[in-house]
């Protein structure tokens, strides 16, 4: 069976107090699918500008497929100033608009997901904050065949009535533990974890729920069956995108048929090893990331 795997969304500069850093969550997953060896192609929007040049000449030196990234004429690329005041816990300020909020819906998008070999549609929440992407995104769910969905719940840029459309429309789900917390608050007041998860699944139908928790590790809920990973210690420079790469790492895993726990185990090695780099794309060698 195929899988190859799109990525629909953002892709912008974080703005960090003393560089630009590559960023954006379906950017960094893009981009670490790639460096694990998928095929992958980036679906996203971005300025006629110097900072989009410079996003497009990272990803192709990597050779990632960019493609089907888009240029727009009048917004700029994306931008997103970081206060780490707290490398643990990274606050954003998300620009608004950007070139990515205007992704456009075109038959280039249509052929690439009827490819025999496309399999995977991953997506996040912050991508369809406009109305314009959110249009294409809509687009893109109708043809997708397993559909991926990365919460990134970053205020005021979603509502419930918007998260709770995307959680209908997918089959795998990663989102942190702050994020499920409040989503099952919505429904019943939290009691645990893995209670929560069980919830949410049986609410949404869906099969696959993955939670990332900081350095209390992760856990996965596939098959009607709860998984816990422990953290691994690593000395954090900061947590920007580290979310991104365990999924990538997860999705390496399903698609490699691991078992549910080695799946799991990759996935919070892959995200530790990134926390232990500035940014959410670092240069990184794929064999270090096992022990």
């Amino acid at each position: 069976m195929s899988n190859a795997i799109v990525c629909f969304g953002e892709m912008l500069w974080d703005i960090l107090p003393e560089k630009e850093l590559p960023g954006g969550a379906v950017m960094n997953v893009a981009y670490h699918l790639q460096r694990l060896g998928e095929t992958v192609s980036l679906v996203s929007r971005v300025g006629k500008d110097a900072r989009g040049q410079g996003l497009l000449d990272m990803l192709q030196g990597y050779g990632l497929d960019t493609q089907y990234v888009q240029l727009d004429e009048k917004q700029e690329t994306g931008k997103v100033y970081a206060d780490m005041s707290n490398p643990h816990e990274v606050h954003y300020d998300i620009v608004y608009p950007a070139a990515w909020d205007f992704i456009q819906w075109e038959p280039s998008l249509a052929a690439l997901l009827h490819r025999p070999d496309t399999r995977y549609l991953v997506f996040g929440s912050l991508c369809s904050r406009d109305v314009v992407s959110r249009h294409t995104l809509e687009q893109a769910l109708k043809e997708a065949v397993v559909k991926v969905l990365d919460i990134n719940l970053r205020e005021p840029h979603y509502t419930r009535a918007h998260v709770e459309w995307l959680l209908e429309e997918c089959h795998v789900l990663k989102l942190n533990i702050t994020e499920l917390e409040l989503i099952s608050s919505w429904y019943h007041p939290y009691e645990d974890k893995e209670q929560a998860v069980r919830l949410l699944s049986a609410r949404f139908n869906i099969h696959t729920i993955v939670v990332t928790m900081g350095e209390d590790g992760a856990l996965l809920w596939m098959d009607n069956t709860a998984y816990v990973e422990p953290g691994i210690p690593v000395k954090v420079v900061d947590t920007i995108g580290s979310g991104d790469a365990f999924l990538a790492g997860f999705l390496h895993s399903v698609i490699r048929k691991r078992p549910a726990r080695e799946c799991l185990v990759f996935a919070n090695a892959l995200g530790a090893l990134v926390a232990s780099f500035a940014g959410g794309s670092p240069d990184y060698d794929p064999g270090t990331i096992l022990p």
